[in-house]
C-alpha cells in the first residue's frame, strides 16, 4: 500500500473525473494479479484529461491502462498516477468507409461496427482482446493485419496536456511498437477500410474467432501473447515454436504455468502472484536463449514495482 500524500499534489478538486488513492488493479487485469495504483484517475472526457495532465506536477509518473488484457501489474503496485479511460472515450462513429473510434473502444466492438457498416479490412480486430488505445500503442495485429494497415490519424494528449493529431509517420509504427512516448495518451483514431459485403465480413470474423478459440487459452486467466516473434532466428521460427522446442510447454512456477494449448501464453492457474508469472516468463526466455541463442522480447507490458520482502 502507498501512503495517501500524493493525492494532495493533484488537481483533484478542479477536474470532473474521479481520483482514488490505493485503487486495486488486479481485478481489472486478465491475469487477476498485482498491487494497487497509487492514484487511479478516470477522466470525464478529453478536455478533463488535458486539464489534469497540464496541472499534474511533471515529476509524478503517469501511465494509462486499457482493457489490461496484455498487462502484468507487479505485486507492489504502480507508483504515480494510473489513468483508466472512461466510456466517454469509447464512442464509435462510421464516416463513409472510415470509422472513428475512441481509445477505450473494445477492438471487437469496432470490428462489429465496421461489419454492420459494410467496411472490410478491420475483421482482424475481433482477434485482438483489448482496446483501440492499446492496439495503437503497440501496433497490435492478428491474422495477417496490424493497426498500421488501417490508421489514418490518431488524436493524443501529451504529458503536459497538449492535444495533438498524429499521422502514421509521426506515430512510427513498427512490429509491436510505436515511437509515441509512453506518457502520451491516445484518445481516439480514424480508421480506413474498404467497401465490403457485410455477410462476407461476418464470415471472416467468425472464422477468426473460431480459430482463436480453438488455438488459444481464452477462457483462462492469461495475458495474451507473451513474447513477440523474434526477428533474429536463422530458421524464422515463431516464439511458440522456440518455446516448445526448448521444452517449456506446461512448465510451472508456483501457480503460474505455460499454457499447454498455446505455449506463448502464460496462465494464472489460481492464486499466482505477478512475481511467479514474471519469473516463469524469464525462465522461458532463459531456456530459449540457452537452447537457440535467440532472445525473446516481452510483448506483455509489465508495470509497477515488486512487493516488499
Amino acid at each position: 500500500m502507498f501512503d495517501s500524500s500524493l493525492i494532495d499534489r493533484l488537481p483533484v478538486n478542479d477536474v470532473r473525473g474521479k481520483c482514488v488513492a490505493n485503487a486495486p488493479l488486479a481485478d481489472q487485469t486478465w491475469f487477476r494479479v498485482g498491487g494497487p495504483a497509487e492514484i487511479l484517475y478516470r477522466p470525464a472526457d478529453e478536455e478533463d484529461l488535458a486539464f489534469f495532465l497540464a496541472h499534474c506536477p511533471a515529476d509524478i509518473p503517469v501511465m494509462v491502462i486499457g482493457a489490461a488484457s496484455n498487462l502484468l501489474v507487479r505485486d507492489g503496485g504502480v507508483p504515480g498516477v494510473v489513468i483508466k479511460l472512461t466510456p466517454a472515450f469509447a464512442t464509435i462513429r462510421v464516416e463513409n468507409e472510415e470509422l472513428r473510434a475512441g481509445a477505450a473502444s473494445i477492438d471487437l466492438n469496432v470490428a462489429r461496427a465496421a461489419q454492420n457498416a459494410g467496411i472490410s479490412g478491420m475483421e482482424f480486430l475481433c482477434g485482438i482482446p483489448g482496446t483501440i488505445g492499446g492496439g495503437l500503442r503497440m501496433n497490435a495485429g492478428s491474422y495477417g493485419r496490424e493497426f498500421k494497415d488501417i490508421v489514418v490519424r490518431a488524436d493524443v494528449v501529451d504529458r503536459d496536456g497538449t492535444r495533438r493529431t498524429l499521422t502514421p509517420a509521426q506515430i512510427g509504427f513498427a512490429y509491436r511498437h510505436t515511437d509515441v512516448p509512453v506518457d502520451t495518451i491516445f484518445t481516439s483514431t480514424l480508421l480506413q477500410g474498404d467497401a465490403g459485403d457485410p455477410h462476407a465480413i461476418l464470415a471472416r470474423m467468425n472464422d477468426i474467432q473460431k480459430s482463436r478459440a480453438d488455438s488459444q487459452p481464452i477462457r483462462e486467466r492469461t495475458g495474451g501473447s507473451t513474447f513477440a516473434n523474434p526477428d533474429n532466428d536463422p530458421q524464422n521460427r515463431k516464439s511458440w515454436q522456440l518455446i516448445e522446442a526448448a521444452g517449456c510447454r506446461g512448465l510451472k512456477i508456483g501457480h503460474a504455468k505455460v499454457s499447454e494449448k498455446h505455449c506463448n501464453f502464460l496462465i494464472n492457474t489460481g492464486g499466482a502472484t505477478a512475481a511467479e508469472i514474471e519469473h516463469l516468463g524469464e525462465e522461458v526466455r532463459r531456456r530459449v536463449f540457452e537452447s537457440f541463442g535467440v532472445e525473446l522480447r516481452w510483448e506483455i507490458k509489465r508495470i509497477g514495482i515488486a512487493a516488499s520482502p
